[in-house]
């Protein structure tokens, strides 16, 4: 059978012409939303992937409100911003609390004048066997991944309703599009999240406010001490920690950050990153009982549950001879980066406050947001 040469390479022009068009509307899609001036809140942005978003953020020209439950740490994202020339505000909140952010918002609002962008960052990880999880795991991961973003997004939406514009950016997670084995209930928020962000796109659209769900794989943010683990803790901090610093599976937060922001300037419906989690997630849609069993018989070089399991510890508790070590490399270095270095957790605050203005608290194990 004969060959058409030329009706090929006329065939892989086009082809190429189609792509390169839908690059160029892309790039002018994203050059089309300016962020100097903008005001931007990130729940979670004292540290990790919020910090490196803002400062992404701030070198763009965007007026930025962070908030976190750590004042120290919040102190510190602070100074970082500004002297990259931002202007910031830090503020104490617990954004599992809906009356708190409310009065977040009202007093960045008050601060700024209007909030153009949302960012809903905050989470965390609780990783272990199912047998050793518990109704208060799942709880406290719906409370800050679905809830939080929730209350903070009503909370934002009368001013982005009155303009008749706004952007709303979820950070969910690979993991909210394919299951991993103990990160169970992970997972189940971050599948709820990822549900909600779709739903909130198609019904806000017709007020002007965009939202786009950003769905990223392994980051080595160096939030591996903050992580909580159960069962038998150091093998789970082992494996965890070593699979968040492997090269060219893990991305780094920087790349992450400016996938994100670029999702948001040109209003993405769906960020997901790096290209490989793209795939998968493809992959997973296809083909979800081959994939299902792939991830069946990973489970099975994982660790089991173990009686007596269901106690939480932060990751900076469960060391083992194999984490850290040369094999966290990059985590360890994020983590000095990226504010990410473990100190006193802070106990749940009671009511929003402007950094520098109350007295440091007293050591408490909660869950934390990145």
């Amino acid at each position: 059978m004969a060959i058409n040469t030329p009706g090929v390479w006329l065939g892989a022009i086009a082809i190429a012409l189609v792509f390169g068009l839908l690059w160029l509307v892309r790039r002018w899609r994203e050059q089309g939303y300016d962020l100097r001036g903008k005001v931007v809140l990130i729940t979670g942005g004292s540290r990790g992937l919020g910090l490196v978003m803002g400062r992404q953020l701030v070198e763009a020209g965007a007026r930025l409100a962070i908030c976190a439950r750590d004042e120290a740490e919040l102190e510190r994202a602070q100074t970082d911003l500004v002297q990259r020339g931002g202007e910031v505000l830090a503020l104490i909140c617990d954004v599992t609390h809906q009356t708190q952010v409310e009065q977040m918002v009202q007093q960045v609002s008050e601060h700024f004048g209007t909030i153009d962008v949302l960012i809903n960052n905050a989470g965390t990880d609780i990783v272990g066997p199912l047998e050793n999880m518990t109704m208060q795991d799942f709880d406290d991961l719906m409370q800050l991944h679905f809830w939080a973003p929730l209350y903070t997004t009503y909370a934002v939406l009368p001013g982005m309703r009155n303009r008749q514009a706004g952007r709303i950016v979820n950070i969910s997670s690979v993991g909210g599009k394919v299951v991993s084995p103990h990160m169970v209930a992970y997972c189940a928020s971050k599948f709820a999240l990822t549900g909600l962000s779709a739903g909130m796109r198609v019904e806000l659209a017709r007020a002007g406010i965009s939202v786009t769900t950003v769905c990223p794989g392994l980051i080595y943010t160096g939030v591996n001490d903050h992580a909580l683990f159960k069962g038998q803790r150091r093998k789970e901090y082992t494996w965890f920690s070593i699979s968040e610093s492997l090269p060219l599976v893990s991305a780094s937060p920087e790349k992450v950050a400016r996938e994100a922001i670029a999702g948001l300037r040109r209003g993405a419906a769906e960020v997901v990153v790096p290209l490989y989690i793209l795939l998968m997630a493809r992959f997973y849609g296809l083909f979800p009982g081959l994939m299902t069993n792939l991830l069946i018989w990973g489970n099975w070089l994982l660790p089991g549950p173990t009686e007596g399991g269901e106690e939480r510890a932060f990751g900076r508790d469960s060391h083992s001879g194999w984490a850290p070590s040369w094999l966290t490399y990059l985590s360890d270095r994020a983590a000095r980066r990226n504010n990410e270095l473990p100190v006193n957790e802070p106990k749940a605050t009671t009511q929003v406050e402007q950094v520098g203005t109350r007295e440091q608290q007293p050591d408490g194990q909660t869950v934390n947001e990145m």
